[in-house]
């Protein structure tokens, strides 16, 4: 326990040594007609996600060494384009390599076909992508990463996939970013570094358990979010708008932007929608796969009628 509020206390320093040089760098979001913030604010606040993994890799004699390189590609090049923007080609580039790096970690070279390295790197790549999708509103992001994370640490006491150690830090990590972001008026934005990171650490920890249980329906426990950005983007393509720039079409974003309902709101109900689902997951014994396609069914159905009567208040409002 001691070691933990140890550990608490260094992230929570360095996050504030963070924003002195954020704010001595100028690097800052400042918002324009697709932001759902008004003020100008410290952005790249997710690194603290870094911190804390890295933390975790010195203590532990550097366990994961291939995923550790992964996310430390990604999330270098994630900050930089959160300082000065990249070009989309590149940073596609390093997620599809830093990808590669994590799979080495947990899928074998002996039995893995091609096509199975294939899936599991779109799949990755995919998931990264569209979990930074949805980082738009104030605590969104850390909320939402710590009911993916919660069960994933719950069905670890009993199948120990992953060392729990990585999955405290992991989450304690979060709990001092939503300290910062998780409030009305939010102290620093997750950044593409934050999101990204973030997405790289569950993604690979709901592989390592996808990979020991051979249970594909574990996916599940980031169900809410996958459905919300498939179908945007599904719908964005139906739009014939270029899919890779920023909007505010996302169906939490309507809630927050056009219906005016309080970020932590939308952030909050996002992220109890998700526990729910995933609680049903852990605690199903059979039909796992039956139980995640009703539920991705339900959230489609209720993701299409939401758009179907409030999404022309975006249209108003972008006239």
């Amino acid at each position: 326990m001691i070691k933990y509020l140890i550990c608490l206390i260094v992230l929570f320093l360095l996050e504030m040594a963070y924003f002195k040089i954020a704010e001595r760098l100028n690097i800052v979001d400042r918002p324009n007609s697709r932001s759902s913030h008004t003020v100008v604010t410290l952005r790249g606040g997710g690194i603290v996600f870094l911190f804390g993994v890295w933390l975790y890799a010195a203590a532990t004699g550097w366990m994961y060494p291939w995923f550790l390189g992964g996310l430390t590609l990604v999330g270098l090049v994630s900050f930089a384009d959160d300082v000065r923007p990249l070009p989309y080609l590149l940073r596609l580039v390093v997620q599809f390599v830093a990808v590669a790096l994590m799979l080495v970690q947990f899928l074998p070279w002996s039995g893995a076909t091609v096509w199975m390295w294939a899936l599991w790197l779109i799949a990755g790549v995919g998931f990264v992508n569209a979990y930074n999708f949805m980082d738009g509103i104030n605590g969104i992001t850390g909320a939402y990463s710590l009911a993916v994370l919660a069960p994933l640490i719950y069905l670890d006491r009993r199948l120990d996939f992953i060392d729990m150690s990585f999955l405290y830090v992991v989450g304690l990590s979060l709990l001092v970013f939503c300290f910062f972001n998780f409030r009305k008026r939010e102290r620093c934005f997750a950044g593409d570094v934050g999101s990204i990171s973030m997405a790289f650490i569950l993604f690979f920890a709901i592989a390592r358990l996808v990979a020991a249980t051979g249970d594909y329906s574990y996916f599940l426990f980031a169900g809410v979010y996958g459905v919300d950005a498939v179908l945007t983007i599904c719908h964005r393509i139906m739009l014939r708008e270029n899919i890779v720039r920023s909007h505010r079409k996302h169906a939490y974003q309507l809630m927050a932007n056009e219906l005016h309902i309080p970020h932590m709101v939308v952030a909050g109900g996002y992220t109890a929608l998700q526990l729910a689902l995933s609680a049903g997951l852990v605690f199903l014994k059979d039909f796992h796969y039956l139980y995640a396609g009703c539920a991705i069914g339900a959230l489609s159905v209720a993701y299409i009628v939401f758009m179907r009567r409030y999404f022309h208040l975006h249209d108003e409002t972008q006239a």
